[in-house]
């Protein structure tokens, strides 16, 4: 595997994928290029061993899965989500200021570090639906160019602000669109990219988003920066690694979750049904009874693969002093006592079983016990599909920044963990041992 190339492609993806949306069009279009058959969830489905397939959920979630080429005896998982925090464009978004300014009107999506969005360039990305002959039409848009900016304020206005600033999401983060009386409106501006008629445009879900173009450096090329590593890393890593399998006794399933950063609990989010439904259905398409389906849950094994902190070179007292994991140094497994990631002794003894076969170096995660620590979407993913799961992810510093920092090398060693996983099955047996069968 060419790591160099895989970065590469890795930091396109991201520049390619302002929002989930955006995210999830990318990898259905790559999943098709691969030939990949998409399905529909009101259609009904054949399939067949061999068969590779892909849906999606509210054009913001997806689930890939390749069939065996027999019948199977279990689901080997890779889950990630493929939305991060940024700024939603409310309704009505357009506010005047004193005849002289446009701002935009905007609300917080998920837990952002605010002052990093300040005086960079931003644009506007995500769907919008729009009145057609036949009903209504969901299309994206991305307003590809440098639309926007979130000014700060002076520092010979706020002498203290370096001291320590409560950032005001109302009055301190709304960017600036243009100046009062101009020829176009904002509306005509998403209408033109839409395609349609501004009186057409019925509705949207628009986001703010970062134009920074993703970047490699370090002395020796060793670091990534992007925006949204959390976690359209994983992500990308987990799609690259399905292309690259080839099933074993199990259904390799790649699945990319939305709706992470607010909770999950939306009709595409891990707590929903999305993939429990999926697997359901591959089991039902195959033949198998509600039974042979609780049988192959329990031969099958999840990896939740959401990113970690890394840690930090201006804040070392605020790891874990036996926990530290660095950039480059290889996947991370996540480990929680009051269960906010679902690792257990089992599900990390088996990961690490496949990292060392596909010569992935592996770490370890714990906050400092007195730091409460951010949740992700296994322990949430388990309570419908409840399989042996194991929470891992790539280290990285300024998580939830609008610019964030990782290890170029890493996404390689998560490419090779995941295709051992995709390619591998694991069998339980009533005695608590497991044997994890590869086909690499």
């Amino acid at each position: 595997m060419d790591t160099n190339a895989l970065t590469r492609e890795l930091l396109a993806f991201l520049d390619a994928s302002p929002n989930s949306f955006f995210a999830v069009r990318n990898m259905s279009d790559l999943l098709l290029q691969q030939g990949y058959r998409r399905l529909d969830e009101g259609d009904a489905w054949s399939l067949a061993p061999g068969d590779r397939c892909f849906l999606t959920r509210n054009g913001s979630s997806l689930i890939a899965f390749h069939l065996p080429p027999e019948n199977p005896v279990g689901f080997q998982i890779m889950a990630s989500h493929s939305d991060s925090p940024a700024f939603r464009i409310k309704t009505n978004p357009v506010l005047t200021v004193e005849d002289r300014y446009l701002r935009l009107n905007t609300e917080r999506y998920g837990g952002m570090i605010l002052s990093t969005w300040l005086d960079r360039p931003l644009s506007v990305a995500g769907r919008v639906v729009v009145r057609t002959a036949e009903g209504i039409e969901s299309r994206l848009v991305n307003i590809d160019r440098d639309l926007l900016v979130i000014p700060s304020l002076a520092i010979h206005m706020d002498r203290s602000v370096n001291e320590g600033y409560a950032f005001n999401a109302q009055r301190d983060m709304l960017p600036l669109l243009g100046a009062a009386g101009g020829e176009r409106s904002f509306s005509a501006l998403i209408a033109d990219a839409a395609e349609c008629a501004e009186m057409d445009l019925l509705d949207s879900d628009l986001f703010l988003y970062n134009r920074m173009p993703a970047t490699i450096f370090g002395m020796d090329g060793e670091f990534i920066a992007s925006g949204r590593l959390d976690d359209l890393e994983c992500a990308f890593a987990s799609l690259q690694a399905l292309l690259r399998c080839e099933p074993g006794a199990s259904v390799a399933v790649h699945c990319v979750f939305d709706n992470e950063e607010v909770g999950s609990g939306t009709k595409q989010g891990a707590g929903s049904t999305f993939l429990r439904d999926t697997l359901a259905r591959i089991n039902a398409a195959l033949g198998g009874t509600p039974e042979d389906l609780l049988r192959r849950l329990s031969n099958s094994f999840m990896a939740s693969a959401d990113n970690a902190h890394a840690l930090h070179p201006n804040h070392t007292e605020k790891a874990d002093p036996s926990n530290r994991p660095r950039m480059n140094g290889g996947v991370v497994i996540k480990f929680s006592a009051n269960q906010k990631y679902a690792t257990d002794a089992v599900s990390s003894a088996i990961f690490r079983t496949l990292c060392a076969r596909a010569e992935a170096p592996v770490q370890s995660f714990a906050n400092r016990s007195d730091l409460p620590g951010g949740s992700t979407l296994g322990t949430i993913a388990d309570a419908t599909v409840p399989v042996s799961t194991v929470d891992v992810g790539l280290a990285q510093l300024a998580m939830h920044s609008a610019w964030e920092t990782a290890g170029a090398r890493d996404v390689g060693y998560l490419v090779a963990a995941a295709r051992e996983l995709f390619s591998s099955a694991i069998e339980c047996r009533g005695d608590g041992s497991y044997a994890i069968l590869s086909a690499l």
